[in-house]
């Protein structure tokens, strides 16, 4: 898995952690959007096939 595969898991882990634990306010929705950007950008960035 690529790095942005963890960076994305982290930034997602922390939004449920945030949501869960009702801390960090717009914080949490933030961490939510970056995990998700960076989780489809690895999508559409991945190994091809040549």
């Amino acid at each position: 898995m690529s790095v942005l595969y963890y960076i994305a898991g982290i930034f997602i882990l922390l939004w449920l952690l945030g949501l869960i634990l009702k801390v960090g306010g717009t914080l949490i929705y933030w961490a939510l959007i970056i995990g998700v950007v960076l989780f489809i950008i690895g999508l559409f960035t991945g190994r091809r096939q040549v």
